[in-house]
């Protein structure tokens, strides 16, 4: 089914405003808020980190586990809005949930992120593979640019809306959890544009006799990887992905308790921070989108994965509270143009009939190595403190130390990735998948 210009552009904004209300939960849960919070009130020291890890890592496990058998099912009965829905609904009724979560409700404090974690996670591959549904191959780049340009936004806007009450109480604890409360209907009323406007463009198939969705997976995965040596280019791109990408998820869900630990940040100025790096974030995915289409995806990538890495080794020897601000600002307009252009690379790789799978591969690459990243982040951190403590260092002393330390892991996932994606050929990748729709 084709729909016209008009109806398109329509859907691509409903589109952009679920992404709006999506990164707001990443602004105020991952970035800003709960992270520190979790880590320094509900849990405290080196522990609260290790646990950080290990709850974002259940979540991302959860999430591979789950969703190459859902995105089968999505694709063959066009049902990626009733996923996106769904993991949704989820996601917003667990944020609301944190509001109960107080210091040393540590079991309930991870249950509950856990859970809307999923649901955030989840979504994701749904809404990124909406992204074949809303525009052509050459529109791609600059919309899914656009969608992370406007989403940087939406964290903006919900991290000044909670900043106030924060700043106004002194980060009293009811405002601090009531920003997970205001933050989950923020995500809902921002959702409602797409699943208004957002329509599938590919028809949907029932069951054949004596079939079940299960066994469809399954023989659609079999066949998937059946042709796997004509989607090579596409596989070494998720290699990559799944390597540096961890780099990228560690430095934004550790950031805020790199800025609390290293620089002694309270609330107010780890919010303050979080809405600079959300500006520069929503400059970064608009001006690769443009990048990209100009110079090339795959070199594009590359060179928001180096400015990565930059900011990264920096960020390993700065003393100042300055020079952080300095380095979030890069960080942010570098690892939206990351997230940015592999969206878009997938896109391109990926055949029409098997949008939603591909996004899923894209979405288990990331969700699987994001169990490791963070994990190991927080584990090196809290090995690293006890070890600098065993040997008479003060704790807070110690601790800063581990983090430090643990930092080193987001650069060496970064040049890892970075040198198996030069092994990439994109005009090979997108060849694939062309022939491979024109077979199907």
């Amino acid at each position: 089914m084709t729909i016209s210009t008009k109806a398109r552009n329509h859907a691509q904004w409903g589109w952009y405003w679920f992404d709006f209300g999506n990164s707001a939960y990443a602004a105020v849960i991952l970035l800003a808020v709960y992270s520190a919070y979790f880590q320094k009130s509900v849990v405290g020291g080196p522990e609260g980190t290790r646990l950080w890890g290990l709850s974002l890592g259940i979540a991302m496990v959860s999430v591979a586990l789950l969703t190459p058998i859902l995105a089968t099912i999505a694709d063959h009965s066009a049902a990626k809005k009733r996923f996106l829905l769904f993991f949704s609904g989820l996601s917003w009724i667990f944020t609301a949930l944190l509001f109960l979560v107080r210091p040393g409700n540590v079991v309930t404090g991870m249950a509950f992120f856990i859970l809307a974690e999923i649901g955030y996670r989840g979504g994701q591959v749904f809404y990124n593979a909406l992204l074949m549904d809303i525009a052509t191959p050459d529109e791609m780049g600059r919309v899914s640019g656009n969608g992370w340009a406007f989403g940087s936004i939406g964290g903006i806007v919900c991290l000044l809306f909670i900043l106030p009450p924060i700043v106004l109480t002194k980060s009293n604890p009811l405002a601090v959890r009531g920003s997970f409360l205001f933050t989950a209907l923020f995500f809902v009323l921002a959702s409602l544009p797409l699943f208004l406007r957002v329509r599938e463009t590919r028809a949907g198939h029932s069951l054949g006799p004596g079939e079940n969705y299960l066994g469809l997976a399954l023989r659609r995965f079999r066949a998937t990887f059946a042709a796997v040596r004509q989607f090579r280019e596409f596989i070494k791109f998720i290699i990559s992905f799944l390597i540096y990408n961890d780099g990228i998820l560690m430095a934004l869900n550790f950031a805020a308790i790199i800025g609390a630990v290293l620089f002694g940040m309270n609330q107010t100025q780890l919010i303050i921070f979080m809405i600079i790096v959300q500006v520069t974030s929503a400059i970064g995915a608009y001006l690769f989108g443009i990048w990209g289409e100009k110079f090339g995806f795959k070199r594009t990538l590359i060179a928001a994965i180096l400015m990565m890495v930059g900011a990264v080794t920096w960020m390993i020897f700065n003393q100042t509270l300055t020079g952080y601000f300095i380095i979030g600002a890069i960080a942010g307009f570098a690892l939206t143009g990351v997230q940015s252009i592999s969206r878009t690379l997938t896109g391109l790789f990926a055949p029409e009939s098997k949008s939603t799978e591909f996004f899923s591969f894209f979405a288990v690459a990331g969700k699987s190595t994001s169990f490791i990243g963070p994990t190991l982040f927080g584990a090196l951190a809290y090995r690293a403190a006890g070890w600098f403590e065993a040997r008479g260092l003060p704790a807070a002393t110690a601790e800063q130390f581990g983090l430090r330390a643990s930092i080193v892991s987001m650069a060496i996932f970064l040049l890892i990735g970075l040198v198996i994606l030069l092994t990439v050929n994109e005009t090979r990748a997108r060849q694939a998948a062309i022939e491979y729709q024109g077979a199907d």
